[in-house]
Parts: structure tokens; sequence; C-alpha cells
């Protein structure tokens, strides 16, 4: 197979300090490859497990087009507590299932994600 991993998943922003203050700030990750040309913006943030990812203002792509950032956490309950005291809204609060619990926000520019915690074995 060609298709070694996911190098990165891209997500659309259009108020690039706002974003950068949500993703920095709130979720609490750090910079990694970076850069810019006029007004727009590429920032890279690599996750300590693996994978990374990727804000852009290059493109035609809009926030919410269709995409879907799921983040593997560990302490669901807490992560939340701490994101409401940030002003992250849970529309849906905490769902069920079989293997995991989830529970979907939106970042800074309106893209869905959705943080997943497996369940105990």
């Amino acid at each position: 197979m060609m298709i070694k991993k996911v190098a990165f998943t891209m997500l659309p922003v259009t108020d690039v300090p706002r974003a950068r203050k949500f993703y920095e700030e709130t979720l609490g990750l750090t910079v990694g490859l970076h850069g810019g040309k006029g007004d727009n913006w590429w920032i890279e943030y690599d996750l300590p497990l693996g994978g990374c990812i990727a804000l852009s203002s290059f493109g035609p792509s809009k926030p919410g087009d269709g995409i879907t950032l799921a983040l593997e956490v560990e302490d669901l309950d807490s992560l939340m507590e701490r994101l409401k005291a940030a002003g992250v809204e849970f529309k849906h609060g905490i769902i069920p299932g079989p293997h995991c619990r989830m529970a979907p926000c939106s970042d800074s520019e309106g893209n869905p994600i959705l943080l997943h915690q497996l369940n105990p074995k």
C-alpha cells in the first residue's frame, strides 16, 4: 500500500488570530510549522501521540465545509468543564457509545470538533 498515514487534518479558518487563540490557549496546543503570505496563514499543531492539525486561511474552503476534527482525550468530563468555562458550547452533552463517549462542539471558526474518550477496558 502506498498510503502510510494521515499527514494532517486541515481546517479552514477566517479569523487567524481568533483561531490561534482557541487552539493555543483554549485547547493548549503548541504551534509547530507555521507561516504566512499576506493575510493567508498555515499553522500546524503536532499532537503528542501522532497526527497533526493544520489551520489554513488559504483556499476557497470555509469553516464547517464538511470536516469534523475528532480528538482523543484522556478525561472528557474535566476537559468539558474547562472548555465550558472558556465559553465553548456543547449542544448535545455527552453521547454514550458502546466503546466510547463523545461530546460535539465547535472551534472559534465554526468547524465541528468531536471530543472522544474510549471506555475503560
